[in-house]
């Protein structure tokens, strides 16, 4: 930001400044590490790449929370309290219903969770234990929302949750009205482990500035979901499947397309981060997962096409894939629809804003950054 030093108070320096604070430490966590420049991501001090692999959605969201994996025991109650909790309030469900199809789902999302609080007899109690309570609530009723409101605009009856099962199995459930296979549930299951947390991306700084208030755990909650729902932020992934669509719709050949995308120096969707100068450690494991779901399914087309368009996009820019490109092939292959990818994200993301949120009250001080003014002074009225 160019400075007017005109305009500063005297015998004053100008302040340092960084545009959108890349750069700024705001404040110290435990529960999250990026390395961009080697391409590592760890939560709780574990490797994505060894969680994606060995845990469930379950045992990331307990790691987020506690600062360690479960155990047996531990992982039992957190599943039961996820599955308990997993129905919604029925005025909730009234607010569902009278939402025109044509809403933007995050928006949808973004009310319903605003309108939880309302039903909730420990909205305002911010003691430890209950907003804890409050971050399973959230999570195990998010699924059971989103999929509510997108069988109601397909005017089909909403199919309640199950009792067991994993987060991710149920999901889907409810979505289509038969359980997933095997490949569909562990893909999709480790699709909500990549997006479960990833530092102090805009939506997470958003509702630890709103938690820094002492505001109650909905609000905050309320306020990530705004800031997810920004094209800048969570809504990329939709982006590259329309990408995807529009290849397979025109029956051009990805790799022509891409090039040609390219000489006109239009940006191709899904490649290149704020943080990472080297592959998402995320996408590399959804790459890997995709093709082992598109066997299941019996359909490559999304795959075979992101890989092409990935390989062209390396070779010719020297950008690679981020999790937002190969999440898209995978929803795409389950049949999700585009326009719940984003909030998809933040049904996973819930996990990463809740650990946040309960770690700033530990030891909690209101954010409140200051502005550098660059506007006049010694202005008169000449009144």
């Amino acid at each position: 930001m160019t400075k007017d030093a005109s305009n500063l108070p005297p015998n004053s320096s100008p302040p340092s400044t960084s545009k959108g604070l890349e750069g700024v430490i705001a404040l110290e966590t435990a529960i999250c590490d990026i390395d961009g420049t080697k391409g590592t991501l760890i939560y709780g001090g574990y490797d994505i790449q060894d969680l994606a692999a060995h845990c469930t959605f379950e045992e990331v969201t307990y790691l987020l929370w506690n600062g360690h994996l479960p155990d047996r025991i531990q992982l039992d109650h957190l599943n039961r309290s996820l599955t308990a909790e997993r129905s919604i309030p029925p005025m909730v469900k009234e607010l569902l219903a009278i939402t025109p199809d044509d809403a933007n789902p995050m928006a949808l999302l973004r009310t319903a969770v605003s309108a939880l609080a309302l039903f909730d007899g420990e909205a305002d109690d911010m003691s430890p234990d209950s907003n804890y309570r409050k971050s399973v609530r959230l999570t195990a009723q998010i699924p059971t929302i989103l999929a509510n409101f997108d069988r109601r605009r397909k005017s089909q009856d909403p199919i309640p949750p199950l009792r067991d099962g994993s987060i991710a199995s149920n999901f889907l459930y409810m979505l289509h009205g038969e359980e997933p296979g095997e490949a569909a549930e562990k893909t999709f299951d480790a699709c909500l482990v990549l997006h479960a947390e990833h530092g102090l991306n805009a939506s997470t700084f958003a509702g630890r500035v709103i938690g820094a208030t002492l505001s109650d755990i909905y609000s905050a909650i309320t306020g990530a979901l705004g800031g997810l729902k920004g094209p800048l932020h969570g809504g990329a992934n939709i982006k590259v499947m329309e990408m995807l669509m529009e290849i397979d719709r025109t029956g051009s050949d990805p790799k022509q397309w891409v090039l040609e995308k390219l000489n006109n120096k239009e940006r191709i969707m899904g490649f290149g981060h704020r943080v990472y100068k080297t592959l998402d450690p995320r996408a590399a494991i959804l790459r890997d997962m995709l093709s082992k779901l598109s066997s299941e399914r019996g359909s490559s087309k999304w795959f075979d096409m992101s890989m092409v368009i990935a390989e062209t996009v390396v070779s010719e820019k020297g950008l690679h894939p981020n999790v937002d490109f190969f999440s898209a092939s995978v929803y795409g292959t389950l049949d999700i629809p585009s326009d719940l990818f984003t909030p998809i994200f933040g049904m996973s993301r819930i996990s990463g804003w809740t650990a946040h949120l309960m770690e700033q009250w530990k030891d909690n001080r209101l954010i409140r950054p200051r502005a550098a003014y660059v506007g006049p002074r010694n202005l008169k009225t000449g009144r």
